[in-house]
């Protein structure tokens, strides 16, 4: 059974302003670890009794699918606007504009015109990944941009399929890791300063899946003592060295044909991996494998037990919480050591559609496609229902995932940003 240690990556967080105000701030996709958890405690996710207070509402912010980073009291996210796709930074207070920076000369198009990164954010720069592959470093104070390159120019990087790069890059130290999904540069490491190729991973074949990148976001393992990226590629999860690329494990099989999506989730020498469009879960155990590692497969789920289509999934302790199913985001808590359904699973919940999920202290915010935001207690004991509300503006998809810092709820929905009061 998996130990309950969590893996932090310590070096992206020591690139932050200060170690005090990173419990509340949201510095990258998923939060400060990479993990879908707030840290912070003062906030009031009960909401049986009334909602949440609205306290501003804003637009410009484009077309796009992209949650958002807050560092600093400062909001940071991405979207398609006239000038081109732009990187765009807000205040926190009441959601004016600081800078707004296009990264392309147009908004790109594809399946689901918008942008889909959620910037990622140090002291001095924010970085971003454009859905043509436009990888960029920005200042931070004024938004100017700093370097440039783009995925299918240098590295001939591709999707698995035509939806557009989806990517949040992750900052280890000074490096930039991202993944282009080139044959020969599946995923690349770049000196975050200048832009500068510091390695590049090879892609790797197998019978699931498709060739290029998926629409999943690096994460850091130290497994087996061995700093390592993890990620879920078009042919499935692929572990790469920290210290020069080289490939030191695969799995195939959580990789569908049609687009690979949640975030691996990390625990030790474990990796919980799922997919969506009928594919399944999956937990592996890393070990050594002479001087290499290998990932073996502890257990597989049918789609019909889990699949986590896009949304996420968060662990704490020895259990995971997520939403389930194809284009749906049913409720669920699974027992990790085991795979046991403990709760949910089949149970529809408020909302319509899939949901994305965070984890504040011990409360679930579910954020269904079709737009309720639902509280729910994070306990393996049974499924408790702590209330739920329609935000104030919804169109279309709601899959921009809630984001919780400085005692504030961040929604973002299209060309609109939303900051709901939840402080104590």
């Amino acid at each position: 059974m998996p130990r309950t240690r969590s893996i932090l990556v310590l070096a992206t967080l020591s690139l932050m302003i200060n170690a005090e105000g990173m419990s509340a701030d949201w510095p990258q996709w998923r939060g400060p670890n990479r993990d879908g958890r707030s840290a912070e405690t003062n906030v009031d996710l009960d909401w049986t009794d009334g909602t949440p207070q609205l306290l501003w509402r804003t637009e410009g912010l484009g077309k796009g699918y992209s949650s958002v980073a807050v560092v600093d009291e400062i909001i940071y996210t991405t979207g398609n606007k006239r000038a081109g796709q732009s990187v765009i930074a807000r205040r926190a207070a009441d959601g004016t504009e600081v800078w707004m920076t296009a990264i392309t000369e147009k908004s790109p198009k594809h399946g689901f015109n918008g942008a889909r990164c959620t910037p990622s954010v140090t002291e001095n720069h924010v970085y971003v990944v454009g859905s043509d592959g436009q990888v960029a470093c920005l200042n931070r104070a004024d938004g100017e941009i700093t370097w440039s390159k783009n995925f299918t120019e240098e590295w001939g990087g591709r999707m698995m399929s035509g939806w557009g790069f989806s990517e949040s890059p992750l900052i280890d130290g000074d490096h930039v890791i991202c993944t282009p999904g080139g044959n020969d540069a599946l995923i690349v490491a770049l000196n975050r300063f200048t832009g500068k190729e510091i390695w590049a991973s090879p892609s790797f074949s197998g019978e699931n899946g498709k060739d290029g990148a998926g629409y999943s976001s690096v994460v850091v393992s130290e497994a087996c003592g061995v700093r390592q990226y993890v990620t879920l590629a078009g042919r499935g999860i692929v572990s790469v060295s920290a210290d020069d690329g080289t490939i030191l494990w695969t799995y195939a099989g959580v990789a569908n044909k049609t687009a690979n999506i949640p975030t691996p989730v990390i625990m030790d020498d474990y990796v919980f991996c799922s997919s969506g469009y009928g594919t399944g879960s999956a937990l592996l155990h890393v070990t050594k494998d002479g001087t290499g590692l290998t990932a073996s497969e502890e257990y597989f789920l049918n789609p019909g037990i889990l699949q986590n289509h896009h949304g996420g999934m968060i662990r704490m302790g020895d259990y995971l919480y997520c939403g389930n199913g194809h284009n749906n985001g049913m409720p669920t808590c699974l027992k990790i050591g085991s795979g046991e359904v403990v709760w949910g699973g089949k149970m529809r919940g408020v909302g319509k559609g899939s949901a994305a999920v965070t984890m504040v202290g011990d409360h679930l915010l579910f954020r269904y496609e079709s737009g309720e935001l639902v509280s729910i207690a994070a306990t393996p004991d049974s499924y408790q229902l702590r209330g739920h509300f329609m935000p104030d503006h919804q169109e279309g998809k709601s899959w921009s995932h809630p984001v919780v810092a400085n005692g504030k709820l961040f929604l973002r929905e299209q060309n609109v940003l939303m900051c709901y009061d939840i402080s104590r």
